[in-house]
């Protein structure tokens, strides 16, 4: 599985989505990737080769608390998440630069609230991400036949 993290540290809530990579790789998951970037690009479809499943995260402007998980259909929009190129393009230039089929691919849009630029990651969208991690590393650990350790990711 790979997990891609998307998101501004400079920028308060939306640094969720590399504050979730941080934090995962902190639990040392089974069979998963994890990478990081500002924003989306076009290139991000080369990391989906080979793969089995992707999850992208982003903070989310608005939408479900404290956060959504949904699967993801190359012509779909992805919604109010905080990047311009959405989780989507990048399934759909999969399918133009490969001849095997897209990774099932899901988005995690965890809910935030502030966006400026110098501010730190409000509380209520660090217990949001909490929530959401707690949910994506207990689905990861099922998948491997394992159960989750009782600590939350730090």
């Amino acid at each position: 599985m790979l997990i891609i993290g998307i998101g501004n540290p400079s920028r308060g809530d939306d640094a969720l989505g590399t504050l979730a990579i941080e934090r995962l790789a902190a639990l040392d998951l089974p069979d998963t990737e994890l990478l990081t970037d500002f924003q989306l690009q076009i290139e991000h479809a080369l990391d989906l080769v080979g793969r089995r499943e992707v999850v992208f995260i982003d903070a989310a402007a608005s939408g479900p608390e404290p956060f959504a998980f949904e699967p993801l259909d190359p012509a779909q929009n992805t919604g109010p998440l905080t990047h311009a190129l959405p989780p989507a393009a990048v399934l759909a230039a999969y399918r133009h630069v490969s001849t095997t089929p897209p990774p099932a691919a899901f988005v995690l849009a965890v809910r935030g609230y502030e966006f400026g630029l110098g501010v730190t990651p409000s509380d209520t969208a660090i217990e949001n991400l909490d929530a959401a991690l707690q949910m994506l590393a207990t689905r990861i650990m099922a998948d491997t036949g394992r159960s989750l350790p009782n600590a939350r990711p730090a």
